[in-house]
């Protein structure tokens, strides 16, 4: 069975369903691609998967070994290249609430956002910064 089912719905814009959940989004092309940018673009999502799932991997890692991450926030860039066009680079800034993280808490973290199956769905000529910060 599939997964999504997107509709175009003309002047660059889609709509994709959830066939699970029925939950639904729409993008648009972005504004330096002839698009509106009234939404999330393809590439957008691309960078936004990347975020959720790095944060919902560690948040496993976390419940997995007794401790929680509720609260971080990930905040991710992504950098459009040329000929061809296409995502270049994602700089992920991973920021963790004031929880008193051990080091081997944060060792477990750090591992764990590299197993994310996006992190590891990409093609390695992408560049991938990633920065972890611990609040205090």
């Amino acid at each position: 069975m599939a997964t999504v089912q997107t509709k175009y719905l003309g002047q660059l814009r889609t709509e994709s369903v959830h066939l699970q959940s029925g939950n639904t989004l729409i993008t648009d092309a972005p504004t330096d691609n002839q698009g509106r940018g009234e939404a999330f673009s393809p590439t957008d999502l691309m960078a936004t998967a990347y975020g959720c799932c790095v944060l919902t991997i560690m948040g496993i890692a976390a419940q997995t070994h007794g401790f929680n991450i509720d609260g971080a926030l990930v905040s991710t860039t992504k950098v459009m290249g040329t000929n061809p066009r296409r995502i270049t680079e994602l700089i992920t800034e991973i920021t963790f609430p004031h929880n008193n993280y051990s080091a081997k808490e944060k060792k477990i973290l750090e591992l764990s956002a590299k197993e994310c199956p996006v992190y590891n769905s990409l093609h390695p000529d992408i560049k991938k910064n990633v920065v972890f910060k611990y609040t205090s």
